[in-house]
């Protein structure tokens, strides 16, 4: 019982390991979106940090257009590098837990 109990503490400090490293790692990929028009383009990390930003000339004449674009664009781009984070976070937890019956559903 207590050999079980600590294997089971050792996968998860490995795990516990692995989502840090995982973490480290999404800083290193990157998020690409543009506006449907292509005159916004925005760059983050899979971290949601804010790398670039590009702007058209044509949008620095149109104050409340040019925040309309970040607000627009900046929302999808964190929904994306959200999702990136999520699912990269989600597989290695999964790769480290126990198998308990009934925990795939849960994790899903």
């Amino acid at each position: 019982m207590f050999g079980d109990m600590m294997g089971m503490m050792g996968k998860l400090k490995e795990t516990q390991q692995k989502v840090e490293a995982t973490k480290k790692r999404l800083d290193t990929v990157l998020v690409d979106e543009k506006s449907q028009d292509g005159l916004l383009e925005i760059t983050l990390t899979a971290n949601r940090e804010i790398k670039k930003i590009n702007i058209d000339d044509n949008l620095l004449q149109d104050k409340e257009q040019l925040e309309e674009y970040l607000i627009l664009t900046l929302n999808k781009a964190i929904k994306k590098a959200t999702s990136v984070h999520e699912t990269e976070l989600a597989a290695v937890a999964k790769e480290g837990m126990p198998n308990i019956p009934g925990m795939d559903s849960f994790l899903k």
